[in-house]
Order: C-alpha cells, then structure tokens, then sequence
C-alpha cells in the first residue's frame, strides 16, 4: 500500500528540445503536468549539437530540469566542424549538464549519409570513444544508445570498466545482457516498452536489476506507455512506468519511486 507522502520521480531521459514540443506554450504544459505526477525532475538528453544548445539553455531557464551534451550515433554525419570535441567539451561545462549522452552505437537503421555500412560503423565508432574519453576527463557520467549493437557496444565499453559510468536506456535486451552491463558496475532505465503486454523479456529484466542500479524514463516524445501507447509521449508518463515496474517487482510505487529516484541522483549528481 501506498503512503501519502507524494511520490517524487525523475524522468532520466527525456528530448525537450525535440520539434514534437515547440509549440508557443507547450514545454510550460508540459513540466506542470509532470510535475502534477510527481515528476520533480527531467534530465533532458541531447542527440546532436543543436539539441546539446537547447538543452542547456531549457535547463537553465527551468528549475527541475537538467540536461546532457552529445552527438547521437545516428546525427554524426551531421557534425563537419574538426573541432566538434572541443565545442562539446565548452557546453558541458554550462550549468546544470549531468552526462555526456545520448552515445553509442546504431546497427538499426541504415547510413544516414549513403556511405558503405562499414565507413558509418567505424565513423559511430570514432564519435562514441571521443566522447567516452571525454566524459572521463570531465568526471560525468554517460547516457548509452545500443540498438542492434549490444556485442559492439560491450566491446567498446570493455577497456573503460571501472573509468566511466554509464547508463543503458530503453533497455530491451536479455537478461544475459543485462547481467554483463550490472558486472561492469552500469546502471539500466526503462522506457513505456516495460508496459505493452508482449515485451515479457523486458518485464523480465525489469524484475531482476537490482534496487541500486535501476532507473525510469520516458524516452519522450517516443515510446508512450499504455494506455497512451502510439501517441506522443511526455515526462508526466513516467509515473505509468513506474506503476509497471512496481507491480512487476512486487513492490510499492513509494518504494519504487525512491529508490529510482536515489539511483538518478547518485547517478547524474543530482541536488
């Protein structure tokens, strides 16, 4: 049973600079109906430089908000300055940047600059260890993207044990899986996908993370948990995801809610 102390839950990973929320007066929505549900906090997640300038400044016009910096595997073609690194590497020292993320690695869709598959794979490579290297030289933490690349990601990931820390979002991996990412000291979020009835291996993972490695999420404006599912997603959603995840593990929402939420600000360095 539920308490009556509110719930506080953090949204680790949500895209407020994304088009879907630019609307004059939306993102005020937006918040306030997150806020409503007991979201007390977002971690906004950047996918390109664009995005990493919006975000910082979404985060320091509003209280609550957090951002990260970074180039997404799927926007490196859009990166041409040679000093990209040194650009990113200012931005994050903005106030209120947690992580460098969202990085990694995307075997999924095809190369979105028309080169051969290997040039684009070694091109996503290249923009992952950079940005990996400096997330170490700054003390943050890492947002991870693997889609269709978990062994590649792994592979990468190997030598920076123990340097760097990272969280695996939109997991919908196996257990095995998940398992490697714990050993190797990483924390792992969900999305609305642990709601949709089908995904029994998410819910599987979802119950055997360990309370001081888990995380939620919305991954807005994407992945809407039921009973939203197909339309657009936001920060207030993270609640449904929890409540899944609750009942999933057996536990309260209040239990859940403040473990995620000690997790997120361990992780992220959170006030």
């Amino acid at each position: 049973m539920s308490s009556d102390r509110p719930i506080h839950l953090v949204d680790t990973h949500a895209h407020l600079a994304s088009q879907a929320f630019a609307e004059p007066g939306d993102l005020d929505g937006i918040l306030a109906r997150a806020r409503e549900a007991g979201v007390t906090r977002i971690v906004s997640i950047s996918s390109d430089w664009e995005d990493s300038q919006r975000n910082t400044a979404i985060a320091a016009a509003h209280e609550g908000v957090f951002a990260t910096v970074g180039v997404h595997p799927t926007s490196v073609h859009e990166v041409t300055q040679p000093g990209w690194i040194d650009d990113l590497r200012g931005l994050s020292r903005k106030p209120k940047v947690v992580a460098i993320g969202e990085i990694g690695l995307d075997y999924y869709h095809p190369p979105q600059d028309g080169s051969p598959e290997e040039v684009w794979r070694a091109r996503q490579d290249h923009f992952f260890r950079s940005q990996l290297d400096l997330a170490i030289e700054l003390g943050l933490p890492v947002v991870i993207h693997q889609r269709a690349s978990s062994q590649a990601v792994a592979a990468v990931m190997e030598p920076y044990a123990g340097r760097v820390t990272a969280v695996f979002h939109c997991f919908n991996g196996t257990p095995a899986e998940a398992e490697l990412l714990l050993e190797q000291g990483h924390y792992v979020s969900f999305t609305g996908i642990v709601t949709f009835p089908k995904t029994t291996e998410v819910h599987e993972v979802a119950r055997l993370i360990p309370d001081d490695r888990l995380m939620v999420e919305t991954d807005s404006p994407y992945l809407a948990p039921v009973p939203h599912r197909g339309k657009r997603c936001e920060p207030a959603y993270t609640r449904l995801t929890a409540e899944r995840i609750a009942a999933l593990r057996g536990v309260s929402l209040d239990h859940l809610a403040a473990v995620t939420t000690e997790n997120a600000r361990r992780f992220f360095g959170l006030p």
